[in-house]
């Protein structure tokens, strides 16, 4: 090999304080492992010494805890964009030790080309093999890797033997080009291939190649409960209606499908209704029930951006490449969801919301409109494109003391125009082409708690009648001031 071996330490030297570091890999796969343990332990020494230390942080999406816990853990971050989920990098966030800018996953790798997001000093990526020549093959994701290795001024690269290199194959590397020189992106089926199998990045720019053999270690799903299993069931049932009137072309559309153990759960309600016929997928990431759906015909192909699979379902492709490599296709986030894409294949998109209010706003961020939570990911690129909006949750969390559907979300993620279905256990609420007023019977009537009907029954009363958006600026968050003076949503008064 050309490139310079490093330990993970060495590779750590070449970071300096003040740093934007570029993190590989997407949904907390197929990232560096070993040079960002690394690079925490040094700004844990740093700090001993007194010296300051602090690097801004632009991934793909969300890390796991060698990224955003360990350097979380290290007071090691100044900012972070965009998507986490690690609880030690949201307490950062949350206390404002680490400033937070939250983007669309879609527009991450364009805004850095466009130089919104300022100068790149590193990227470390993950690989499975890398040629003397400069090509190299990722691991179980893509994310923002080309455009870091484009964007940033140096490269470290960590050659994980955990990886086949009989993975080469499963990648599409394609970036548009910037305006006003973009074309169109040829890809009209999920299965269509448009770029390489690998990245190319200047070889000259490389700092060195660090070995490593570790895993994901992305921790198996919880099994569906009657709650999320019956959301499932909903889901499907609607869309079989929708195929049953000619809404759905016969073919069926290729999904998207959130992450989470909701959305892994939904997924395997469809994938288990015979009544919906073969679909394919054209998503972010691909989850564990993906994995038997394609064993057993129901799922005939997945492009995504990353393999997010519990070790042991990731061990089951591997094991089975030849099946798999036919059936798989890893890209760029910025392509798999691209609004041009989502909006010509004519995607079903299956989102999860933290909250929704009883006109169709969607909170996916936010808790009580203050303390963050993850971040946006891909749920708004979907959602505003696609043929289908579908957003999903629990009509209750926290034993009942918090209503998921409120009058007013205290933050707006994904608004009333993007919103066309809502589903719970309790049923599904069609959006489409009503009135406010009528997605709000619409959602108190079929998607609603039976401990909360009536009491947004009676918030819905104040005002209903005399405006367009039947809405009380005095009430309109009582239920989440009940919830701060009492911990129970339910003590709210209207």
């Amino acid at each position: 090999m050309r490139f310079p071996e490093l330990t993970a330490e060495e590779a750590a030297e070449f970071i300096k304080n003040d740093f934007v570091v570029g993190i590989g890999g997407f949904s907390s796969v197929g990232t560096p492992k070993a040079v960002p343990t690394a690079l925490a332990k040094k700004a844990e020494a740093e700090h001993a010494k007194g010296n300051q230390f602090r690097v801004g942080l632009i991934t793909g999406g969300a890390t796991g805890d060698p990224i955003d816990g360990a350097l979380a853990r290290a007071h090691a971050v100044k900012f972070r964009t965009p998507f986490q989920s690690h609880k030690d990098m949201r307490a950062a966030i949350n206390s404002q030790e680490v400033q937070y800018f939250d983007l669309n996953l879609s527009h991450v790798a364009q805004d850095l080309r466009y130089g919104f997001l300022g100068h790149m000093d590193v990227c470390i990526i993950e690989a499975s093999s890398v040629t003397d020549d400069g090509l190299v093959v990722p691991t179980s994701s893509v994310g923002i890797s080309p455009t870091l290795c484009k964007s940033a001024d140096k490269i470290i690269i960590e050659l994980n033997a955990h990886h086949p290199e009989a993975i080469r194959g499963m990648h599409d590397i394609y970036e548009p080009a910037n305006p006003p020189y973009r074309r169109e992106i040829p890809v009209f089926t999920p299965a269509d291939r448009v770029g390489t199998e690998a990245i190319k990045v200047d070889p000259a720019k490389v700092l060195g190649v660090v070995r490593t053999n570790l895993p994901d270690t992305i921790a198996a799903f919880t099994e569906p409960n009657p709650v999320t299993t019956k959301i499932g069931q909903n889901v499907a049932e609607f869309l079989i209606e929708e195929l049953r009137r000619g809404i759905i072309p016969k073919e069926f559309l290729p999904l998207q499908s959130g992450v989470g153990n909701i959305a892994n759960a939904v997924l395997g309600s469809l994938g288990e209704c015979q009544d919906i016929p073969p679909f394919t997928m054209f998503t972010e990431v691909i989850q564990n029930s993906v994995i038997p759906l394609m064993e057993s015909g129901r799922v005939s192909f997945a492009s995504g951006s990353s393999l997010t699979l519990s070790d042991d379902m990731l061990g089951r492709v591997y094991d089975n490449l030849d099946f798999f490599k036919g059936k798989l296709m890893l890209r760029p986030q910025e392509i798999t969801n691209h609004p041009e894409l989502i909006r010509r294949m004519g995607i079903i998109a299956i989102n999860t919301a933290l909250e929704m209010d009883i006109f169709g706003n969607v909170n996916s961020t936010n808790v009580s409109g203050q303390k963050m939570m993850n971040g946006i990911g891909g749920s708004a690129d979907f959602a505003r494109n696609a043929f289908l909006s579908i957003f999903t949750c629990p009509s209750v969390a926290k034993g009942g003391v918090i209503s998921a559907i409120v009058p007013m979300v205290t933050h707006t993620d994904s608004n009333e125009h993007s919103v066309k279905i809502v589903a719970t256990e309790y049923g599904v609420a069609d959006l489409r082409g009503k009135s406010p007023v009528q997605k709000a019977h619409e959602i108190i009537e079929n998607c609603v708690h039976p401990d909360y009907k009536q009491l947004l029954w009676d918030y819905l009363k104040i005002s209903e009648g005399k405006c367009h958006t039947p809405m009380s600026l005095a009430k309109a968050f009582a239920m989440h001031m009940a919830l701060a003076e009492t911990g129970d949503m339910r003590n709210a008064k209207f």
